[in-house]
């Protein structure tokens, strides 16, 4: 899924030792694994399995080789390309799977969870991220009251990106609040530049701009609740937060190439459209923006720069994606790997490097390379108890995550229609109806 191209997740790397290898004096065991402390894992063989490539996978091979270095553990990577399901389901299924796989969606922690494919996290590892998480990351990596997941790497989705040219012609100010935004919008608008581009080829960005409407309208309780289906789409805190998305949806002037030309626009298309060729002054969307906009050109930081998501409501957004590791082996290796990457010393090697957030509150910004990624992990951590992750990827697939169909379809329907607000949400209940199979 595109939607989480900084941090989604599943890569294969094959390892030839057994799934119990003989312990040393002084080697960690299963329950008890400490790398931290620096016990020797000297001759145990891990695989991992995550989808990154290109230099995502090179970042996250470094921090491989800093656990390596420390305990002598040999661990090995590779890619396996987009579908997590269509790889994992046959190594599960013949009893072979990797010792550690990193999953793009929380709702896959559930799903596997379910076929018994998951090893409970270790008391070691508990204790990192009790030490390091808050409690809502740990119940994000968790089912039926069992730890299972770490949360390892975050992707920032309450931003908006501008190009500071285009605000400067008109004349505006990045805003704070949603008639702000509304009011730069016009502003810009009536300067000749289309305020907005957005990717309505590509459902999953409609989803990520609800959910941050919806977050600051609604608040994080009512978000959880949503989130889990515990409350109807139907509910009037949903009907807010499409009427305040109604606000820019039918002002055609507002979208570039209006509403037709939204939905034939995937992304990273609407990116290129604000850098690359300037038709329009901002596109809303998450850090890993950045990447298209150097493509098209742009500098980071002087005419490409971002202003938080702006508070609609009593809360201020910050919703977050990312990938969580699993351990599918009840291995000394596996848990003493997850144990590193839920603590401090984990997080900052892979913070030093580009293209990472951490969603460790004791990892430092100070650790980042550039003073905007510092700015966005200040911003995690600062959001404290409110941060909330991606709710279509904590949804089942159908519902929040196929191309198509679900939440996906209907919020392009709803772009295309945002006049019928009562419609959308009807229809988003029924969808939500099939999918949680009730």
């Amino acid at each position: 899924m595109r939607k989480a191209l900084t941090a989604a997740g599943l890569a294969l790397a094959i390892a030839a030792c057994g799934n119990a290898p003989t312990t040393t004096p002084g080697q960690p065991t299963a329950t008890g694994a400490a790398p931290t402390g620096g016990q020797s894992l000297q001759g145990v063989k891990i695989e991992v399995a995550a989808k990154w490539t290109g230099a995502e996978q090179q970042n996250f091979e470094k921090v491989l080789k800093a656990f390596s270095d420390k305990t002598g553990a040999q661990v090995t990577y590779a890619s396996t390309g987009e579908d997590t399901g269509a790889y994992l389901g046959p190594r599960i299924q013949s009893g072979s799977p990797p010792d550690i796989a990193i999953l793009p969606q929380p709702g896959l922690v559930q799903q596997y969870a379910d076929q018994n494919a998951l090893k409970p996290l270790s008391d070691a590892v508990i204790k990192q991220l009790d030490a390091n998480y808050t409690d809502y990351w740990k119940e994000l990596g968790s089912a039926d009251g069992k730890v299972y997941g770490v949360l390892v790497k975050a992707a920032h989705k309450s931003l908006v990106w501008y190009r500071q040219p285009a605000f400067d012609e008109a004349g505006v100010q990045p805003p704070t609040n949603w008639d702000e935004l509304l009011k730069t919008a016009q502003t810009i608008a009536d300067s000749g530049t289309a305020p907005f581009s957005f990717c309505g080829a590509s459902g999953w960005t409609l989803t990520d701009l609800f959910e941050n409407v919806y977050l600051s309208t609604a608040g994080p309780e009512k978000y959880d609740q949503l989130s889990k289906h515990e409350i109807p789409w139907t509910d009037p805190s949903v009907t807010t937060a499409l009427e305040k998305m109604a606000q820019i949806f039918t002002k055609k002037e507002f979208i570039n190439g209006g509403t037709s030309g939204a939905l034939q626009t995937d992304f990273p298309t609407c990116v290129t459209q604000v850098y690359g060729q300037k038709k329009a002054a901002m596109v809303i969307e998450a850090d890993f923006v950045a990447v298209s906009a150097v493509e098209s050109g742009a500098k980071v930081g002087e005419d490409a720069k971002t202003f938080p998501f702006p508070k609609v409501g009593d809360t201020t957004p910050v919703v977050l994606g990312g990938d969580i590791a699993v351990a599918l082996k009840d291995t000394p290796g596996a848990m003493a790997l997850l144990e590193f990457l839920a603590s401090k010393e984990g997080g900052e090697i892979w913070a030093k490097l580009p293209g990472y957030l951490s969603p460790n509150r004791n990892v430092s910004p100070d650790n980042y390379p550039d003073p905007l990624t510092k700015q966005l992990g200040q911003t995690i951590i600062s959001a404290g108890e409110s941060v909330r992750y991606d709710m279509s990827d904590l949804a089942p697939s159908a519902f929040g995550g196929t191309d198509g169909k679900g939440e996906w379809k209907v919020l392009q329907d709803f772009l295309r229609n945002p006049a019928d607000v009562k419609g959308a949400q009807e229809a988003l209940e029924s969808e939500a109806k099939k999918a949680w199979k009730e």
